[in-house]
């Protein structure tokens, strides 16, 4: 008897959302990653990408990303340790840690490697990593890796953050990680506090900039930038595969906290490197971001107008302040049932449901790009009140 697959053959989730018709995942998209997208040979709106600035599709990061592959080759048949560095890898970490105002940078061949490398190796067994309940699931692995002691404090409460902060030796390092924009829900974190509390207990802050770089900030620096606290923190990490239109991530901190990382970092130093037209592709995004500021202009336009609408209906948004937008549905079944109804209609949007939260807080993830226009924003806000009333999530009823 197989033990391992007895085991697992009794999970059988996705086989009845398969049979009940409403699985949303895995939906292969045949065209290129756009506001408009083809699944099944039917085009549908995009509402539930990453690609906040909408690079994706930009001539010049399609001709950085083939340049680099014809000069290159495809691939790194390595590990930056040994044979994998290439003069575009430190041209971009160079440009990375300029950008942040930090001394050094590295990068990583995704954003989750950065967490789960850094995260896990900077701190000892004497040592605190602080943690917000919220943070992304990368930042969760990398300290579960860590010999360190983990203290998590409720979400975004800087009570909370201080009580945990009191438990700790004052002469022990005290790790604070925080995701800058928090990835489902679109809320900010807290940061002006959070530097205030490391502070006051000479603790080190580590900030995860995915959903803030490219948003956030002066030409889209991000959540430290955004509230001018970027020289009060000590370790900005970022990703390629959302506003950077590629794949990657990257830590930029202080020379010897770089220094140590390229040396101790397991998900760095014993993975593949970034590939070449990822690497050309991420540079030539950042160039993008940083001389086509009228990009971000349009999607804070749309974001509030997208706030301004989604409020009026009625529809519960939680706390997000960003072009990430939760609609609270607070039931996976109707989460579900709107996911599809909403794909039928011809807009694709994310469901978050038990167990990545509880059945109480299940949410449809709606998200914005630079490249959406008012009329493809109106048409999605038309029908997902719709589809919201229909499962009687918005009080007032339809005429």
């Amino acid at each position: 008897m197989n033990l391992l697959v007895e085991k697992l053959s009794k999970y059988d989730a996705p086989q009845k959302a398969k049979a009940a018709g409403l699985y949303p995942y895995f939906r292969v998209i045949e065209s290129e990653q756009d506001t408009e997208v083809v699944i099944n040979g039917k085009k549908v709106l995009m509402f539930g990408s990453n690609a906040y600035l909408g690079l994706t599709n930009h001539p010049k990061v399609k001709e950085a990303a083939i340049a680099a592959t014809r000069k290159y080759g495809t691939g790194m048949a390595g590990s930056r340790f040994l044979n994998g560095t290439l003069d575009i890898h430190l041209e971009l970490e160079k440009k990375i840690a300029k950008l942040l105002g930090k001394e050094d940078a590295i990068t990583y061949s995704t954003g989750f490697q950065v967490n789960l490398g850094v995260v896990s190796c900077l701190t000892g067994r004497e040592d605190y990593i602080l943690w917000d309940e919220l943070d992304h699931a990368s930042i969760i692995e990398g300290h579960r890796l860590s010999f360190s002691q983990k203290l998590k404090y409720r979400h975004n409460d800087m009570e909370s953050l201080e009580k945990q902060l009191q438990k700790c030796a004052p002469d022990k390092i005290k790790l604070i990680v925080t995701d800058g924009v928090f990835s489902m829900e679109g809320d900010i974190a807290n940061l002006p506090e959070i530097v205030r509390l490391a502070k006051k207990y000479n603790a080190n802050i580590m900030v995860d900039e995915a959903h803030g770089l490219g948003v956030l900030g002066r030409h889209g620096r991000g959540t430290c930038d955004y509230f001018g606290v970027l020289p009060d923190v000590d370790l900005i990490m970022g990703t390629f595969s959302k506003s950077l239109a590629s794949i990657g991530g990257f830590i930029a901190a202080s020379e010897p906290v770089i220094n140590y990382l390229r040396h101790n970092s397991r998900s760095y130093i014993f993975s593949a490197s970034n590939t070449p037209a990822a690497t050309a592709a991420a540079n030539a995004a950042l160039d993008i971001m940083l001389s086509e500021p009228e990009r971000i202009e349009h999607l804070w336009n749309l974001t509030d107008y997208a706030l301004k609408g989604f409020r009026e209906m009625g529809c519960e948004i939680g706390h997000t302040a960003t072009p990430i937008i939760p609609l609270f549905i607070r039931d996976d079944e109707k989460t579900f049932y709107v996911t599809k109804e909403l794909f039928n209609q011809g807009i694709f949007v994310n469901p978050v449901v038990s167990p990545a939260v509880a059945p109480s807080d299940t949410l449809i993830r709606f998200s914005l790009m630079a490249t959406h226009t008012f009329e493809q924003l109106d048409y999605a806000l038309e029908k997902i009140e719709k589809s919201l009333r229909k499962v009687g999530v918005l009080n007032a009823v339809l005429v």
